[in-house]
């Protein structure tokens, strides 16, 4: 029998820490995961990255939950046929119903058993209810300094998201505003 990482207990406290929300997914890549030159195909990683990441959202959240951002991602060296994709999750910080998951991934040679760093991603989950209305979530306690670092970082790429949101939605307006035929008008 296996036991839960929270119990059914602590279903809603207040406040859960940052190593409760910790997930890891192991992968072999095998042909099918790969490109023509025998490397992980992106979109594989990033499908293996959201993984990853919902898993320490439902962890965190233990309710529902939907990536509204792949925030960031490094692809920083390629993985090959044959190697071992490890990937590390946790929950970076908390706000009201969404939370950002930093998400790091390693290849393992499985020839030579040396390990590289291959990506990093940052994404951003909402938790949902069985309807899809947004839920509360619980705070977030960082205890290391490493998830401090991590949860002040999340808030101020939060920060640089609404603005870069912002900017969107006002070049969305002032193009909107052109009246420029488009091709089925002419």
């Amino acid at each position: 029998m296996t036991t839960p990482a929270n119990p059914p207990a602590q279903a809603n406290p207040a406040a859960r820490t940052v190593a409760s929300t910790q997930s890891e997914m192991t992968e072999l890549i095998l042909p099918n995961d790969t490109n023509t030159l025998g490397n992980l195909l992106g979109g594989r990683l990033m499908h293996f990255i959201d993984l990853t990441g919902a898993m320490a959202a439902y962890r965190h959240s233990r309710t529902w939950v939907v990536t509204a951002a792949m925030d960031h991602i490094d692809f920083i060296r390629p993985v090959h046929l044959g190697d071992l994709l490890m990937l590390r999750s946790s929950v970076n910080r908390v706000f009201n119903c969404s939370m950002e998951v930093g998400v790091k991934a390693w290849a393992e040679n499985t020839q030579t058993g040396i390990v590289t760093h291959v990506a990093s991603a940052y994404l951003v989950f909402v938790a949902i209810d069985k309807e899809g209305h947004p839920v509360k979530l619980p705070q977030l306690i960082p205890e290391t300094p490493a998830e401090i670092r991590r949860f002040e970082g999340a808030l101020r790429r939060r920060e640089s998201r609404e603005a870069e949101r912002r900017s969107r939605k006002e070049a969305k307006h002032a193009t909107a505003a052109i009246d420029i035929p488009t091709p089925t008008q002419s």
